[in-house]
């Protein structure tokens, strides 16, 4: 069936996460000739850094921007249920796709699902274990409604299979992050040229010791003061050390204000910055001598350029990141993450690793599967 003929897909992006997941796909499908729209559902809505992901990752306008912003789980999760069904019924796509585990994901999946439209699920079959985890929930439950199933790592399968899923609907292709990530590799800015945008000393870039790249925002590690005063206190230890970049996001900022301690972050070897574009992040974790993070993609990415990770989470989704790459895992404890940090910088900065179809190549192999699954 020639392109013209096919009815498009309807790709959803709602969060950040997101745009570096639905960058190389939408690139594929064009390469490909698949029509395809982009729904912004509008979950993370700063317009500055939105603007600033969709020209660093070269993403075509949304077509839809459903514009819901913050609130609650739940309201969320209805807001866009209720204002993106009207828009599936407008386009009539052959297919919605979804990538992450997002709120966006979920809620698309189940609206497209009770109108009979196929879902296909981008980055299927991850689990931590932590049904505590809105991620987690929204995971499971995309997965059980989607009828293609797209995995990163070879485990995901299994989990899949567990949960009573056809291995039919499920096709190994990699990971899109990672295509993203090799990408835009050379384009990443160098860390004194990200740190001079902000006004900030950019010699730390030049620190004889190197310095550690920290990025924050899951709820189990800002959202009790405790927790949140007691990795602010290590942060503090460990820069007397090694000079820390910390990029903070909204909600931990929110954390850290409400909570008293960003004054405790008042140090010329922290240097706080507001959240950045992917090309500035980039460029700074590949020039860091080791990362500290509760993010799930960091520790994918961090796994492809070779450079240590320290999981501020006791569980991950991305268990290769842990077999295959140099990812170690320490929740919240000051004295796990002190150790980590002193085996990190005290080993040599190991080889980037590439995980089974970890080759940039992921999106070009979802394109081809669902190239010759529109036609059939």
């Amino acid at each position: 069936m020639p392109s013209s003929q096919l009815r498009p897909i309807l790709c959803v992006v709602g969060a950040r996460p997101n745009f570096m997941k639905i960058a190389p796909i939408m690139r594929a499908f064009r390469e490909e000739g698949i029509p395809a729209w982009l729904l912004h559902t509008g979950q993370h809505y700063d317009e500055e850094m939105n603007a600033s992901f969709f020209r660093d990752l070269g993403i075509p306008e949304p077509d839809v921007n459903l514009g819901i912003g913050s609130g609650t789980h739940a309201q969320q999760t209805a807001d866009i249920m209720r204002k993106v069904e009207p828009v599936m019924d407008e386009q009539n796509p052959a297919a919605v796709l979804v990538v992450g585990d997002v709120n966006s994901t979920i809620a698309c999946a189940l609206v497209a699902s009770k109108k009979g439209i196929p879902v296909i699920h981008v980055e299927a079959g991850l689990r931590s274990g932590d049904r505590s985890m809105p991620e987690e929930i929204n995971r499971v439950l995309t997965d059980q409604i989607s009828d293609l199933l797209f995995t990163t790592e070879r485990s995901a399968a299994d989990n899949l299979v567990r949960e009573g899923i056809d291995i039919e609907r499920v096709h190994f292709v990699g990971n899109v992050m990672i295509d993203t990530l090799y990408y835009n590799l050379q384009s990443a800015k160098p860390v004194a040229e990200t740190l001079a945008e902000y006004g900030l000393d950019p010699r730390i870039a030049h620190d004889p010791a190197g310095f550690a790249l920290v990025t924050l925002h899951r709820p189990s590690n800002v959202d009790d003061p405790k927790i949140l005063g007691g990795i602010v206190d290590c942060l503090s230890q460990i820069s007397r050390d090694l000079p820390l970049i910390f990029p903070i996001h909204p909600r931990t900022r929110g954390r850290l204000e409400s909570f008293g301690l960003m004054e405790k972050l008042a140090s010329n070897r922290i240097t706080c910055t507001p959240p950045m574009g992917y090309l500035q992040l980039l460029g700074i974790m590949k020039e860091s001598r080791v990362v500290l993070t509760d993010s799930g993609g960091i520790q994918e990415e961090t796994t492809a350029l070779g450079i240590p990770c320290i999981t501020l989470r006791e569980n991950t989704e991305r268990p290769i990141t842990v077999t295959e790459g140099g990812n170690v895992l320490v929740g919240h404890d000051p004295q796990r993450i002190i150790a980590a940090l002193g085996e990190a910088i005290n080993h040599r900065r190991g080889e980037p690793m590439r995980p089974e179809h970890w080759d940039g190549k992921a999106s070009q192999r979802i394109a081809c599967i669902l190239r010759a699954w529109l036609t059939s």
